[in-house]
């Protein structure tokens, strides 16, 4: 009979999230679970268990700040660190690439965030680059030596600055907390009656929360966003007076030394070849000055 119970609430609660916000859905199933507990329709520790489960849901509605964005960021990248050294023995190089940043910010549709932009390079012959929220950007030594103008340079900061700017480390947390939410919802219950107390299930929601940065680091964004960062690069680097065809210059280059390395970007990104397939659509509508002629002695002069 209690199953049965369960069951039913079960549908009740997924039915309500389908007509309700997440978040009045939240609020609507906790009180329903504790005075469904309190007249003894159900035991107190199902009622808790699915009080949990509403108020995991409900956390999904919530509007991640900037704040919050940069500190998710800054967990990322001590993730990030834990795997790669970070490279300081070059000062001029990284505040070379952090000048190429803030020339892609100035002018884009979010110049500003939360702790500023910030471009740091990894001590690795991997060619590779990430960005997580908040405005940390990571260059590996390898990338950028693979670089043959400031355009081309330009081109990989500006693809890792569309990330942030699009939010897809962000969204990326905010599907799986969903998912996360509904594992928790569909699995209270079940808790409830194999013993799993409230506390248990709770931690099993917390710990996703870490795997997701895992998750984001090692398998890379989804080939319709990384195209989407390219798309956006494009705009980025024509607003600041780079040629967009540094992006397609960038991606030859990594297609050049593809088949001799694995990892990096073989890893994380699409093939270079088909990034250059998506890129050669939209590189056309941008009209820019050729002017890589000024920037190419500042390229030859900086230190590697």
């Amino acid at each position: 009979m209690k199953t049965k119970i369960y069951i039913i609430l079960a549908i009740l609660i997924s039915f309500i999230c389908l007509i309700l916000s997440c978040e009045t859905m939240a609020k609507v199933a906790d009180a329903g679970a504790q005075i469904a507990g309190a007249t003894g329709v159900i035991d107190q520790n199902t009622a808790n268990a699915i009080s949990n489960s509403s108020r995991a849901i409900g956390s999904v509605a919530e509007e991640i700040t900037p704040e919050q964005e940069y500190f998710i960021g800054r967990a990322v990248a001590a993730n990030i660190l834990s795997s790669y050294r970070l490279y300081t023995g070059n000062p001029a190089l990284t505040s070379y690439l952090n000048y190429i940043c803030a020339a892609i910010t100035l002018n884009s549709p979010r110049p500003d965030v939360f702790n500023g932009y910030h471009v740091a390079i990894l001590d690795s012959n991997e060619i590779n680059a990430f960005a997580t929220s908040g405005g940390h950007i990571f260059v590996t030594r390898g990338l950028v030596n693979a670089a043959k103008s400031e355009d081309a340079l330009a081109a990989a900061i500006a693809h890792e600055v569309a990330h942030i700017q699009l939010q897809h480390s962000i969204k990326a947390i905010r599907t799986s907390r969903i998912t996360q939410a509904l594992i928790v919802t569909g699995t209270s219950t079940a808790g409830a009656a194999s013993g799993m107390n409230v506390n248990q299930l709770t931690d099993v929601f917390n710990e996703s929360v870490g795997e997701i940065v895992q998750t984001v680091v090692n398998n890379g964004y989804s080939q319709s966003q990384e195209f989407d960062a390219d798309n956006t690069a494009l705009s980025l680097l024509a607003s600041a007076g780079y040629s967009p065809s540094g992006l397609t210059e960038m991606l030859g280059e990594l297609r050049t030394v593809q088949s001799n390395t694995s990892g990096g970007f073989n890893k994380t990104h699409p093939s270079p070849a088909q990034r250059i397939t998506n890129a050669e659509r939209s590189v056309g509508r941008y009209r820019v000055a050729d002017t890589r002629s000024y920037r190419q002695a500042r390229f030859g002069s900086t230190p590697r």
